[in-house]
């Protein structure tokens, strides 16, 4: 019985190698180099871009900050009276971290 069934299975393959022999196979054409043109479009475009960041008129950014700020803060005192504290000081002296609120609220 195994033998009937393995003289069948080489038999079906067998018919599919002959029918697989009887394909034509067509013939590709060779591949042909590219013309030496073709890079030259990216190596313009890439040096018209750079040229043009070079040559395009730069904004200046003048960062002129104010000579003096003015603080107001709200503060509470020991009896809950709250009172408003009014505070001259110069630019370099009134940085403050954009996180010390997290510090203290939280």
């Amino acid at each position: 019985m195994r033998n009937e069934s393995d003289r069948e299975i080489q038999s079906f393959f067998d018919q599919l190698k002959e029918k697989d022999l009887k394909i034509d196979i067509p013939v590709f054409p060779e591949p042909t180099k590219p013309s030496g043109i073709n890079w030259w479009i990216p190596f313009g475009i890439a040096a018209s871009l750079a040229l043009g960041y070079f040559l395009w008129p730069q904004q200046k950014q003048d960062f002129n900050p104010p000579a003096e700020v003015i603080i107001i803060t709200l503060e509470k005192d020991e009896n809950d009276n709250q009172q408003i504290l009014i505070e001259e000081k110069t630019y370099l002296e009134t940085w403050e971290s954009p996180t010390s609120s997290l510090l203290t609220e939280y």
